[in-house]
C-alpha cells in the first residue's frame, strides 16, 4: 500500500513539473510576442503615449486639489480653548477680598474671581447666577432664593447655604464695613426648612434682586478671621474662589503699588470652564503708562480710557468698541448750604447753560435730560425742561445776586470726559457772572470722606450708576442726604420722598411708571441737578483675541464679564461636519 502511494506522489511531480515547464515556455514566447517584439512600433505611437500620459497626470492633480480643496471646506481657522490674556485697570490693589473691592482693579478682580447671587444677564437685566431661582411674595417684603445644586469653590469644596449665610453676616456686620452693607441694610436673613434662603424687608423693594449682586467668600477659610482685621486676612492676598477664574499668583512690577495678578481659568465654575488659559490683570496708577503698555503690547485690552486718550495707540493692531453702560453724568447743585440753596437761581442757571456745548466735551455719548434712561422704565410723557436762553438768565441771576460776582467751587474727577466738562461748565458760569474755582480729583477713599461725604462743593460733575431698574431713592430721598448716602445734592422734598418711596415699593410697572413721571416734574421744576450725558464704555482690545458679545447689553463696565467663558487668545483648526 504504501508503495503504491509513493509512485503515485512521483508521477504527480513529474506530471505538474513538465506542466510547470510547458506553460513558462508559453509565457515566455507570448512576452516576446506581444511585448518585447513591439517595443518598435513604440516610435510610431509615442505622441498617443505623451497624450494618455498627460491625462493621467491631469486627472492625479486633479485628485489630489480637490482633495485640498474640500479639506478647507469642511475645517475652519478659529478660536480654540488655550492661550493668555491680559487687561490693564486702574488702581491699586489693597485686597482680594471681593467684600472690600473698591478700585477699578479690585472691582475687576472680584468680578472675574467671585461669582454673586445674581448677576446681570445678556440682556441688562437681573438673573440668576449662584442662585437657581429667587422670587417675591406679593407685596415685595418676602423674597426666596434658592442655591443652584452642586456648585463648588476652586478648591474643589462645595458652595453651600452656611457660605452664603456666612457671607450675608459678614456684610451686616459693622466691624466689617464692606462695600456692600446698604444693599442688606435692616433686612432679615433666615434659611426655611427645606434649605431656601428667605429675605424679610422693612418696606416693600421692587428691586431687590438687583441688590442680591453680592459676591459670595467661603466660611471654610474665613470662618476662623478677626472681623475687624478681616481685610488683612491671607485669604485677601490668595483667596479661594467661586468665579470664573481662580488665583495663580501676583507678581509685583518695578513701579511701587503696582502689579500683574494671574488667574487660571477655574474648572468648577458654574457657568463651565473658560477657554481662556490665564487670565491677567496688570493694574496701573496712571493712565498714560496704560496708553504705553497697549502700545508696546504688553497687555491686551483695558477698559480705562476713554477716546480723547487714545490718540497714541495704533489702530492697526487694536479694535475699540462703545459701548453705552447705564450710568449717567450729572452737575450736582448743592441744594444745603451756600450760593444753591436758591432754587429761583439754579433754575436760572439750567437756563443759561448751552448743553449742547457742555456736551460736545463729552463726544459720542448719548445726551441725556433726566435721571431715568428709556431702557429702564417706559414713561407716557417726560416733563418739559427749561429752555435756553443765556441773556433772561443772566439778567435773573444779577438780580438774585444783587449784581454781585457770587464766588463757587466746581468738584470733579480725573475720570473720561469729567474734566473736560467740568472745565466747560466753569467758562459758561463765569460767563453767567459766576467767580469759579475747579478741583479735580482723583477718585480714592480720602475724595470719598473729604469731599463727597462732607459734600465740600457747590457743584459736583460726576457719574452715578443708574441701575438695570430704576431706583432714584438713594440719589434724591431725605434719608440719603448725609455723608453716608448718596444724595450728593443733599435734596429734600417730602412730596418726592413719597414718590421714590412708592415707587420701589410698587410691582406694577404701569403704578410705578405714574410715579416716576411725578417724580420727574420735581426734579425738573426744583433743578437738584442737571442732566449732561449718558456714558459709555470704551473697550480697546487686540485685534487677535475674542471678547465680549455685542449682543451684551452692559447695565454697568464690569458687565462685559457676562460672556468671560467665551473669551479666546489662541487659534487653531476645528474640522466641521459636512
Amino acid at each position: 500500500m504504501a508503495n503504491t502511494l509513493k509512485k503515485r506522489g512521483q508521477k504527480f511531480v513529474k506530471r505538474f513539473s513538465r506542466t510547470s515547464l510547458k506553460v513558462s515556455e508559453e509565457s515566455k514566447e507570448h512576452l516576446k510576442e506581444n511585448l518585447l517584439q513591439r517595443f518598435s512600433h513604440i516610435r510610431n505611437i509615442r505622441l498617443l503615449i505623451f497624450e494618455w500620459s498627460l491625462l493621467v497626470l491631469a486627472l492625479i492633480m486633479l485628485s489630489v486639489t480637490q482633495a485640498f480643496w474640500f479639506g478647507d471646506s469642511y475645517a475652519d481657522n478659529t478660536f480654540v480653548a488655550g492661550g493668555s490674556y491680559i487687561e490693564a485697570t486702574l488702581g491699586r490693589v489693597n485686597s482680594l477680598n471681593p467684600l472690600f473691592a473698591t478700585t477699578s482693579s479690585e472691582k475687576v478682580l472680584s468680578r472675574l474671581m467671585f461669582a454673586t447671587l445674581v448677576a446681570n444677564d445678556y440682556s441688562g437685566n437681573p438673573g440668576v447666577a449662584l442662585a437657581q431661582s429667587i422670587r417675591s411674595n406679593e407685596d415685595g417684603k418676602v423674597w426666596t432664593l434658592k442655591l443652584r445644586d452642586g456648585l463648588k469653590w476652586s478648591d474643589g469644596r462645595p458652595i453651600t447655604n452656611e457660605d452664603i449665610m456666612f457671607t450675608l453676616d459678614l456684610i451686616q456686620s459693622p466691624a466689617v464695613n464692606s462695600i456692600y452693607d446698604s444693599n442688606l441694610e435692616n433686612v432679615k436673613i433666615s434659611e426655611s426648612e427645606n434649605g431656601e434662603i428667605i429675605f424679610t424687608l422693612p418696606t416693600a423693594y421692587a428691586d431687590f434682586a438687583s441688590a442680591l449682586e453680592i459676591p459670595i467668600v467661603p466660611k471654610h477659610e474665613l470662618d476662623d478671621a478677626e472681623l475687624k482685621t478681616l481685610v488683612e486676612d491671607s485669604f485677601s492676598n490668595a483667596p479661594v474662589t467661586s468665579g470664573a477664574f481662580s488665583f495663580n499668583a501676583t507678581q509685583t512690577t518695578t513701579v511701587s503699588d503696582e502689579a500683574i495678578f494671574y488667574l487660571s481659568g477655574n474648572p468648577y465654575y458654574y457657568d463651565g470652564t473658560p477657554m481662556l488659559t490665564s487670565f491677567g490683570v496688570h493694574t496701573y496708577l496712571d493712565k498714560s503708562e496704560i496708553v504705553s503698555a497697549l502700545r508696546t503690547g504688553n497687555v491686551t485690552a483695558t477698559a480705562e480710557l476713554a477716546s480723547i486718550e487714545t490718540g497714541q495707540i495704533n489702530s492697526g493692531s487694536f479694535e475699540m468698541t462703545n459701548a453705552s453702560i447705564n450710568v449717567g453724568a450729572f452737575a450736582f447743585f448743592n441744594t444745603s448750604t451756600g450760593t444753591f440753596r436758591d432754587t429761583a437761581l439754579r433754575r436760572a442757571v439750567k437756563q443759561g447753560l448751552d448743553l449742547a456745548q457742555l456736551r460736545a466735551a463729552a463726544p459720542e455719548t448719548k445726551p441725556l435730560d433726566y435721571p431715568l434712561l428709556d431702557s429702564q422704565i417706559a414713561l407716557s410723557q417726560y416733563p418739559t425742561p427749561i429752555g435756553y436762553d443765556q441773556a433772561a438768565a443772566k439778567s435773573k441771576i444779577a438780580e438774585i445776586s444783587g449784581n454781585n460776582r457770587p464766588a463757587i467751587s466746581i468738584v470733579t474727577v480725573n475720570s473720561g470726559f469729567l474734566p473736560a466738562v467740568a472745565t466747560n461748565l466753569k467758562s459758561q458760569l463765569e460767563n453767567l457772572g459766576f467767580d469759579c474755582n475747579m478741583t479735580a480729583y482723583d477718585e480714592t477713599q480720602d475724595f470719598v470722606a473729604n469731599v463727597l461725604s462732607r459734600r465740600a462743593y457747590d457743584i459736583l460733575v460726576y457719574k452715578i450708576d443708574l441701575g438695570a431698574d430704576p431706583d432714584l431713592l438713594p440719589y434724591y430721598h431725605s434719608s440719603q442726604a448725609s455723608g453716608g448716602g448718596l444724595n450728593l445734592s443733599n435734596y429734600r422734598n417730602v412730596l418726592v420722598d413719597d414718590l421714590l418711596i412708592g415707587a420701589r415699593a410698587t410691582l406694577d410697572p404701569t403704578l410705578r411708571a405714574r410715579k416716576y413721571e411725578s417724580f420727574l416734574e420735581h426734579w425738573v421744576a426744583d433743578v437738584p441737578a442737571i442732566g449732561l450725558y449718558q456714558a459709555n464704555m470704551l473697550y480697546i482690545y487686540n485685534k487677535n483675541v475674542r471678547t465680549f458679545s455685542p449682543d451684551v447689553h452692559l447695565v454697568t463696565e464690569l458687565d462685559r464679564f457676562v460672556d468671560v467663558v467665551n473669551w479666546a487668545a489662541a487659534r487653531g483648526t476645528k474640522n466641521l461636519t459636512p
